[in-house]
C-alpha cells in the first residue's frame, strides 16, 4: 500500500467478532496457498508455476484470488526475486536459481472478506547475509505484531507503536534499508483500507489499537539502499541499487482478549504466546 493514503482523512472499517471469524477463514486459505508454494520453491521452478499452485489452492477452497484483476494486475500472486521488492508479476521466463531469495505475496477473498500475507523464502543454499536479511524481516514482523497485541491489551496503544517496533527490530539486527513509500494497511471487505501502517516512525501516534481493528503488517527491507524504482510494467518495484530485498506480511485482528494472527496456522500462538486471543 502506498504511503500517500496515510495523509488522507482516515475511514477505518472496524469489524465485529463474527466478521473477524470470516476473515480467519480467508486467512487460512492464504496460509494454505503460501505453504503449498513454500514446499515447491527450489532451483528450476518458475514464478509462473508458483502462481498456478496458488490459484488452484485458493479456488479449490471456494475463494477467489484478491490480486488477480485488482487495478488490472494479471496474476494471483506477486513473486519478487532478489532485487524485486514487491509487486513483481509471475512469469514462465523467471526461473529460480540456487542462492536466490523470493518474496511471495498472496491474497484471497472468501465470502466477501480478505486475507493477505507474504513470505520470503531462500532458494537452495543462500548466502549468510541473505538468510540474515530474511530472518530480520520475519523477526521485525513479529515485533510489530507483538506491539499491536500489547497496545490493544493495554488500551493505550497507537498505530505507530507498531511502526516503531518494526523499525527497532530491524535496526538492532544490522544495517538494513527500510523501504519507504510502501507498508501495511487496513483490510476487510476490501484488500486495501485505511489506515496505512508505516514500517518506521515515532510511537504514540495515529488511531488507537482497539478491538475490531484489522491490519496487514508488512515490513519490506533491503540489504542496501532503501530507495526503489517502479519498472515500466507499472507494477514491479525494484531496489535502485540492485540490492536484494525481503518482504513478509500477516493479517492480524485485535479483540478484547488479545490479537489473532488470521493468516498464521496457529493464530500466532507459537510466537506471541498469551498475547493471542482465546479464540485462536
Amino acid at each position: 500500500m502506498n504511503a500517500r493514503m496515510f495523509r488522507r482523512q482516515l475511514n477505518i472499517q472496524y469489524k465485529t467478532p463474527e466478521q473477524i471469524e470470516k476473515m480467519r477463514a480467508a486467512g487460512l486459505v492464504v496460509a494454505e496457498a503460501l505453504a503449498a508454494m513454500r514446499d515447491v520453491v527450489s532451483p528450476g521452478v518458475s514464478t509462473a508455476k508458483l502462481d498456478e499452485i496458488a490459484d488452484e489452492v485458493i479456488r479449490s477452497a471456494g475463494a477467489t484470488p484478491s490480486f488477480k484483476g485488482y487495478q488490472g494486475y494479471p496474476a494471483t500472486i506477486c513473486a519478487s526475486v532478489n532485487s524485486q521488492v514487491v509487486h513483481a508479476i509471475p512469469s514462465p521466463a523467471q526461473v529460480l536459481h540456487d542462492g536466490d531469495l523470493i518474496s511471495i505475496d498472496c491474497g484471497a477473498v472468501l465470502d466477501g472478506w480478505h486475507g493477505d500475507a507474504a513470505i520470503t523464502v531462500p532458494v537452495g543454499q543462500v548466502a549468510p547475509e541473505l538468510q540474515r536479511l530474511a530472518t530480520t524481516a520475519e523477526d521485525s514482523l513479529w515485533a510489530g505484531l507483538a506491539a499491536a497485541a500489547q497496545g490493544a491489551l493495554s488500551g493505550s496503544g497507537r498505530l505507530t507503536d507498531i511502526s516503531r517496533a518494526v523499525e527497532v527490530a530491524i535496526r538492532r539486527s544490522g544495517r538494513f534499508g527500510i523501504v519507504d513509500g510502501y507498508g501495511g494497511h487496513g483490510i476487510g471487505t476490501e484488500m486495501h483500507q485505511d489506515p496505512h501502517v508505516l514500517n518506521h516512525g515515532r510511537p504514540g501516534k495515529g488511531p488507537k489499537l482497539v478491538p475490531g481493528l484489522v491490519l496487514a503488517i508488512e515490513p519490506m527491507i533491503t540489504i542496501g539502499s532503501p530507495k526503489t524504482v517502479e519498472l515500466s510494467d507499472g507494477w514491479t518495484v525494484v531496489t535502485q541499487d540492485g540490492s536484494v530485498a525481503a518482504h513478509v506480511e500477516h493479517t492480524v485482528a485485535m479483540l478484547d482478549d488479545g490479537v489473532w494472527v488470521l493468516t498464521a496456522d496457529d493464530g500466532g500462538r507459537s510466537r506471541l504466546g498469551d498475547l493471542v486471543t482465546s479464540r485462536a
